[in-house]
């Protein structure tokens, strides 16, 4: 059984909110449920319609699928997400050089699925510790692999917002795939960067332990990248694993 909670802020500095979740504990499609981050770019009102277009893509996409795999329905929606933002974007010269990011995720049974573009970013947390498990498509995330940045100063790295991967940004399009099994109790913590840039792993897991319930969890996450600055915008989708 799942318990979720989703919601997304403007933040304090941003005139408009481009960040776009979707939540759902149904089946989309083949997948038992399917939830989604995107955080979109660009002028005008170009990274708000890129995120919201790009899910509903997605969403279209899962549900007329007749596949069944996971990673399949997952990488073949966002290539098609993809393909839509572009040809959006090159039929309004108001949306040339949108984009978004994206990452998705399903729960079938204890195995989680998930698949991203770009820097929003997914976790999984329990009363111990939290680990990413995604892995960032930026240029801070490069210049740690290489070894000439720590995790630590990428976070207030005046590159940080720099990403190297997002949807409708090229004509083809590669995102990463994860399987990762569960257990009892496991939170999942998905967001934009104007969460994960505001707040340190350690301290998403404060807050995600201290939480009641889900809804709280969610709330309590906004509220203190709102206090640490709100610099962007803020998406957060918080579910909570239960045996039934």
């Amino acid at each position: 059984m799942l318990k979720t909670f989703s919601l997304t802020d403007i933040g304090r500095k941003r005139s408009m909110n481009q960040d776009f979740v979707f939540s759902s504990e149904n089946p989309v499609g083949n997948l038992p449920n399917l939830f989604i981050v995107a955080d979109g770019m660009g002028g005008h009102n170009g990274g708000g319609f890129a995120s919201s277009y790009a899910v509903d893509i997605i969403k279209q996409s899962i549900e007329s699928s007749e596949a069944k795999d996971p990673e399949e329905l997952f990488k073949s929606a966002i290539r098609a997400a993809n393909l839509a933002v572009r040809t959006k974007a090159s039929e309004n010269s108001e949306l040339i050089g949108m984009g978004t990011t994206a990452v998705l995720a399903c729960v079938e049974g204890d195995t989680l699925h998930v698949c991203n573009v770009g820097d929003s970013r997914l976790y999984v947390a329990n009363k111990d510790s939290i680990r990413q498990i995604t892995v960032d498509h930026s240029y801070v995330e490069e210049m740690i692999k290489v070894g000439q940045l720590d995790r630590e100063s990428a976070r207030t790295h005046e590159h940080k917002n720099i990403i190297t991967r997002a949807v409708g940004a090229e004509d083809t399009i590669e995102s990463d795939y994860f399987k990762v099994k569960l257990k009892d109790g496991d939170i999942i913590l998905m967001c934009s960067d104007g969460l994960s840039n505001m707040l340190a792993d350690d301290e998403l897991l404060v807050i995600l332990k201290g939480g009641r319930d889900t809804v709280s969890r969610a709330e309590d996450l906004v509220k203190a990248a709102n206090e640490a600055g709100g610099k962007d915008n803020i998406a957060v989708v918080v579910i909570e694993v239960l045996n039934d």
